[in-house]
């Protein structure tokens, strides 16, 4: 039996995330009525977009990287608390842009922690998934 590197660990760690966003998205696609709200999740910093897929362009975004989220994040302890703040402002600046209604692409990423906090707080402020 061959000894799988680390290397070799990580491209088949890749290509199966891969297939999990592609799955997630096709999904969404299929019933792509309203625009996309897309997370993207690091070891430090959350991103959301909202994405028009017909039109090609992002409506909206923010992330937990911007001076103003920053600031407010100040005092907050954590990465979800941050995260939760981030998907009350998507969803502001999506219902500035004239959206009300989304698709939540959680990409590869599994509905918990995080990504379930910027979910929340984006359907608090107003945001229909």
């Amino acid at each position: 039996m061959r000894f799988k590197g680390v290397m070799d660990h990580h491209k088949d760690l890749q290509r199966r995330r891969g297939i999990k966003a592609r799955s997630v998205r096709r999904k969404l696609l299929a019933v792509s009525s309203h625009p996309r709200l897309t997370v993207f999740r690091s070891n430090r910093y959350i991103y959301a977009q909202v994405v028009d897929d017909r039109a090609g362009r992002t409506l909206a975004a923010a992330s937990s990287r911007e001076a103003s989220l920053k600031t407010a994040a100040e005092g907050v302890k954590g990465k979800t608390a941050v995260a939760a703040r981030v998907g009350e402002e998507i969803a502001r600046r999506a219902k500035e842009a004239g959206v009300d209604k989304v698709l939540f692409d959680r990409r590869h990423y599994k509905f918990h922690g995080r990504i379930k906090a910027l979910a929340d707080a984006a359907r608090k402020a107003g945001l229909v998934f």
